[in-house]
């Protein structure tokens, strides 16, 4: 892989990841129209990309994510009333509660994933209907009149479930979140924000267990500086993109994107149909 082919593929993913239109999905387009043969090494890239999203993800919402943490950490003497916790301390439960069914399924499906990775464009065209069909879904049945204050230990649960779609090529991780949201009553801007901080446990889990695993690999030495061209580009457009899908859910819907998704998914089945 070149730094141009790291680094297109980095902006893809930083711009892809957390607007809701699949960034597995991009970047599989990407690596075809780049010429990029699958391989163990370009699914490690593709995976340890992610953690340069991560990174923008931690940065944006630095302030937050340093106000749960230091709530959760003070919460475990009052667990007996939890409902007067405060919010933050409730995130932190409720995060922590939203990984666990994406980490659990995630670990023992991960050779499924893997292995639809290396053909991917049918899995990848399939979950981009899925992903039209559940934004649309939300938008058409949401009441969308919670807030983050109203959650509670099933919503998140149902929630966390929401992100297990992301494991698969072609889900948007975010638009999976996000409509799991929405689905429960929460509005946009409440659905984005948890959908946002729920995604960094287990991307930033998934992206160092993955980077553990490259180490290994035959070649990943002369691999590493590409990844790190994507690494930086992924991080410095991921922040731009969470920032601008934020502002643009205060007064849109997910319909654009649902419509966004059924077309590339018509483009990419095309694609496998036509060989």
């Amino acid at each position: 892989m070149t730094f141009i082919q790291a680094l297109l593929l980095g902006i893809i993913q930083g711009l892809t990841e957390f607007i809701p239109v699949s960034s597995t999905a991009h970047l599989l387009i990407g690596q075809k129209t780049l010429g990029i043969e699958s391989s163990e090494l370009v699914f490690a890239f593709l995976i340890i990309v992610q953690l340069g999203t991560v990174l923008s993800l931690i940065i944006y919402f630095w302030a937050d994510l340093l106000k749960v943490a230091k709530a959760f950490l003070g919460s475990f003497k009052d667990l007996r009333n939890f409902e007067k916790l405060s919010l933050d301390a409730r995130l932190g439960w409720y995060i922590i509660l939203a990984t666990i069914p994406a980490a659990l399924i995630g670990y023992f499906v991960r050779e499924l994933v893997e292995a639809l990775f290396l053909s991917p464009l049918l899995s990848a065209s399939i979950r981009l209907f899925s992903a039209a069909t559940l934004m649309a879904s939300a938008e058409w049945l949401g009441k969308r009149t919670r807030k983050l204050n109203d959650m509670n230990w099933l919503d998140s649960f149902i929630i966390g479930f929401f992100q297990v779609l992301a494991i698969f090529p072609g889900a948007s991780r975010s638009g999976s979140t996000i409509s799991g949201g929405m689905l429960r009553g929460f509005d946009r801007a409440a659905s984005a924000r948890f959908a946002f901080l729920m995604s960094v446990p287990i991307m930033l889990g998934v992206g160092i267990y993955e980077s553990f695993g490259a180490f290994h690999l035959v070649g990943f030495d002369k691999f590493l500086p590409a990844l790190i061209v994507g690494f930086v580009s992924a991080a410095i457009v991921g922040w731009v993109a969470v920032k601008w899908l934020l502002a643009y859910l205060n007064k849109n819907s997910l319909y654009s994107f649902a419509i966004y998704c059924a077309a590339m998914g018509t483009i990419i089945l095309s694609i496998y149909l036509l060989g």
